[in-house]
């Protein structure tokens, strides 16, 4: 199965961005040959998701630098810039890893700088595939050899990576293999990326979806009409707790109480194991308007505020199984990525 969809892309002299907040409507681009203009990108969900965040961070400093060359900036200057970028948005580790890796480059110019991002954004690619294949050998062990019923919550496919997805990427290797029968996509409130993006990749693959309110997701679950839940990861700390997109939680709990498995498929790289626990996680906390309006009009009494986390964080008692690239820890059972020794094996 063929993967068309390009996240991001080095130019020469900038970043090219697949405009996510206007799709499935418009397919769209935004070249940012600045940090100004990369990082209010970032901010707006132009480009989202913890691996594509990781590789725009990357490139994000070769943007940094060629504009430094461009305008003569000094030292100081630069840092300045590229900590702009580093800091863009706090919950997903992989931006500040992405940054922190081509960094090394930064005094060999802006070309030295974009060849390291895209060995990074080759790399996630390989990953992605090794996820989705691993993930879906483990399900199927698990579940049975047969078509699944495969819930998911928010956007961890192609658009939230370099390629080819991680949640998503398993699922598209079920699919491969003829083993979805349907996919139940979560709307992912407030900005409904289920709706508008993990539904247009998946239709674009040919895979059967519904989507449905998240408010429906844990009936979904208890009604045993889900046979697993496949869920992307923005932190994942030390003892195997897990931030991703709020709402997951209650998809989590909902798994246990029906004695179906929570899958988190992530790149290791999303494993922070500075971080002891989820507790340690920042939130980032947006702004109000996306939950207080809909489509530029008020839904809200005026004087009415918001709570708008964009994340929350699922225990590892509830993750039946973390897929990276480099095999599958089952931490429900107590195999921290902590325990592991770093990196896991087979």
């Amino acid at each position: 199965m063929t993967n068309d969809v390009r996240t991001l892309e080095w130019t020469g002299d900038g970043l090219r961005l697949l405009d996510q907040t206007v799709l499935p409507g418009r397919v769209e681009y935004v070249v940012a040959r600045d940090v100004g203009t990369l990082v209010d990108a970032i901010r707006r969900l132009v480009v989202r998701g913890a691996p594509a965040l990781g590789v725009a961070g990357a490139f994000g400093v070769a943007v940094a630098v060629r504009q430094a060359e461009r305008e003569g900036w000094d030292g100081a200057a630069l840092d300045a810039a590229i900590a702009r970028v580093r800091g863009a948005r706090p919950t997903a580790v992989n931006l500040a890893a992405g940054v922190d890796r081509v960094l090394p480059f930064a005094g060999k110019g802006a070309d030295a700088v974009a060849a390291e991002a895209q060995a990074l954004l080759d790399e996630d690619v390989r990953g992605n595939r090794a996820i989705g294949a691993l993930g879906a050998d483990w399900i199927l062990n698990r579940v049975g050899d047969r078509p699944l019923r495969v819930l998911t919550h928010c956007n961890a496919g192609a658009l939230a990576t370099a390629g080819w997805g991680t949640a998503l990427g398993v699922v598209r290797e079920l699919h491969g293999r003829g083993r979805v029968e349907l996919v139940y996509a979560d709307e992912t409130r407030p900005l409904l990326q289920g709706a508008r993006l993990t539904a247009w990749e998946l239709d674009r693959a040919g895979i059967p979806c519904v989507v449905q309110a998240d408010a429906a997701a844990p009936s979904t679950i208890l009604r045993g009409l889900a046979d697993v839940a496949v869920i992307g990861a923005d932190r994942i700390a030390a003892n195997g707790d897990t931030a991703n997109k709020i709402g997951s939680l209650g998809v989590a709990l909902a798994c246990q109480s029906a004695g179906i498995p929570l899958v988190v498929a992530a790149p290791w790289s999303t494993v922070d194991l500075a971080i002891a626990g989820g507790d340690a996680i920042p939130i980032e906390e947006r702004p109000a308007g996306e939950v207080l309006t809909w489509g530029g009009t008020r839904t809200a009494p005026e004087r009415v505020t918001a709570f708008n986390p964009a994340f929350d964080v699922t225990p590892a008692r509830l993750v039946t199984a973390l897929v990276t690239e480099t095999g599958v820890l089952e931490v429900s059972a107590g195999a921290t990525p902590a325990a592991a020794g770093g990196r896991l094996r087979g």
